[in-house]
């Protein structure tokens, strides 16, 4: 018996293959945009601070690139 865990992944698959990816960008795109809305409601942020935090928090103890280094020296 499958759970409902497993149920609901495997009709999110079956809906992602039948979208084009242009429908799969802007499903991603409205996702993060509440995402961030929630964080920024959560928090009691405006959406440009939510952000900004969210990018520096996705970003703590990533190595730097060395390409990058050099484009910024």
């Amino acid at each position: 018996m499958a759970t409902v865990a497993q149920r609901l992944r495997q009709e999110t698959i079956q809906r992602a293959r039948k979208m084009t990816p242009a429908e799969r960008l802007s499903e991603a795109l409205t996702l993060g945009r509440a995402a961030v809305q929630a964080y920024a409601h959560a928090h009691r942020l405006d959406g440009d601070e939510a952000r900004r935090r969210l990018e520096r928090a996705g970003q703590a103890g990533r190595r730097a690139s060395r390409v990058m280094q050099g484009i910024l020296e």
